[in-house]
């Protein structure tokens, strides 16, 4: 399964917190529009869903042609199920596949950068009609969050359980964490 080294150690969660304390003034909602002037939180976010994605697949799709990919021939009429895995750690396409790495989604000057093989919501006509819901409601929910308080793991906790959970979607370990307010 996904065998991706710690998650989200302090050090990202802290520099994530700076930037959102060195460009939103606390006294007002972080929006959506922020994330242009949020660089390093928008390439966190982007790597937290490559690196524990929740689909392992795609929905199926049926072909309408006969189709050849090298040397495979898949009649018209084959239900296809993407691997949607494939991409999000392929070494070919990432520096480093099996490394939690925001810079994956940053330029050598620190400017956040799409990536085509950012594939979480699927591709083509049938991409999840979620899409941009799911993304608006991430980076405010989590901006949001990480700007009121400082999180760690309860008294006696060393480590989380990181082997997900497999079912219809890949799901975290149940967990607990400590929110403590910040000051404003």
């Amino acid at each position: 399964m996904n065998k991706i080294k710690h998650l989200f150690p302090s050090f990202f969660l802290e520099k994530v917190q700076k930037e959102i304390e060195d460009v939103c003034e606390f006294s007002r909602s972080i929006s959506y529009q922020d994330r242009k002037k949020l660089p390093y939180t928008n390439a966190v976010i982007h790597e937290m869903q490559r690196v524990k994605y929740i689909l392992i697949a795609g929905p199926p799709r049926q072909n309408k042609k006969d189709v050849k990919i090298r040397d495979y021939h898949i009649p018209k009429g084959s239900i296809i199920v993407p691997d949607l895995r494939s991409v999000l750690l392929d070494p070919e396409q990432w520096e480093t596949p099996e490394e939690f790495n925001p810079n994956h989604f940053l330029d050598k000057d620190g400017k956040f950068v799409e990536q085509e093989e950012f594939l979480p919501f699927g591709i083509g006509k049938r991409i999840c009609v979620g899409e941009l819901l799911s993304k608006i409601e991430i980076f405010i929910f989590l901006t949001n969050l990480l700007r009121t308080f400082s999180f760690r793991l309860p008294e006696g906790v060393k480590k989380l359980n990181e082997v997900p959970v497999v079912r219809a979607t890949v799901q975290p370990q149940p967990y607990k964490l400590c929110a403590i307010p910040k000051k404003a």
